[in-house]
């Protein structure tokens, strides 16, 4: 599903080049649960948001990233526009939840940046009714996240990320700002999505138990593929 060769990315940081990706190859295949792993700095989110078309490589020599076949290096701002609003969800560690919306509201309001839209305003509401029932927060819709613990928002975040159905869903540390428990509680839940839907995930993390969860892991360090 998702090729990444000879990937390259560096920073400036005024006058000072800061290289984070040094030649990272790997692949994903459909259905798969990759975990990568790897010290802070070593790359890990800046790999998840190039793969997710967040960000893109080096210019020159920068390596490239492919969806299904297609580099993402190809696409106009408005083809990766549309490739994260239609096959990519995302999953962060900081839930980035809008305070003045309801749960309802923040999980159907990604279905609304499509431009290819195919669900009505009902569809989209009883989607995400759906998809936040069966993480266990049917009876919280009409909250807002200020009323809602850690693990509760970071389900919210999850739902709003599969609102779409995306083709993978890219998660960057979804479990760093939660006890253990609660973790668990997420990891679950993300097992639960994996098993109803064969849902691709890539899943950065520094936790060796988190990691455990996947299929296959791999380490980054001084940002090449050291293991996996």
């Amino acid at each position: 599903m998702i090729a990444v060769s000879n990937l390259r990315k560096t920073y400036r940081l005024g006058r000072v080049s800061v290289p984070v990706l040094r030649g990272v190859s790997l692949n994903v295949k459909h259905g798969e649960w990759l975990a990568i792993r790897g010290a802070s700095g070593s790359g890990k989110s800046t790999l998840l948001h190039l793969m997710g078309g967040l960000d893109r490589p080096d210019r020159r020599d920068g390596g490239t990233v492919s969806f299904q076949g297609s580099p993402l290096s190809d696409m106009s701002q408005g083809g990766l526009d549309r490739f994260r609003a239609s096959n990519v969800g995302f999953v962060f560690q900081f839930y980035h939840l809008l305070p003045e919306l309801s749960v309802l509201q923040n999980v159907t309001i990604a279905s609304m940046v499509r431009d290819k839209l195919s669900h009505s305003g009902k569809e989209a509401s009883a989607r995400a009714t759906e998809l936040l029932t069966a993480f266990g927060l049917g009876q919280r819709l009409r909250h807002r996240p200020r009323e809602l613990s850690g693990g509760e928002r970071q389900r919210v975040a999850i739902a709003r990320a599969l609102i779409n159905q995306p083709d993978v869903l890219l998660a960057d540390e979804p479990t760093g700002n939660l006890d253990r428990a609660t973790g668990d509680k997420i990891l679950e839940a993300l097992q639960s999505v994996r098993a109803s839907r064969n849902q691709t995930i890539v899943m950065v993390t520094h936790d060796s138990e988190v990691a455990a969860r996947a299929d296959r892991v791999i380490q980054l360090q001084d940002g090449i593929v050291a293991a996996g």
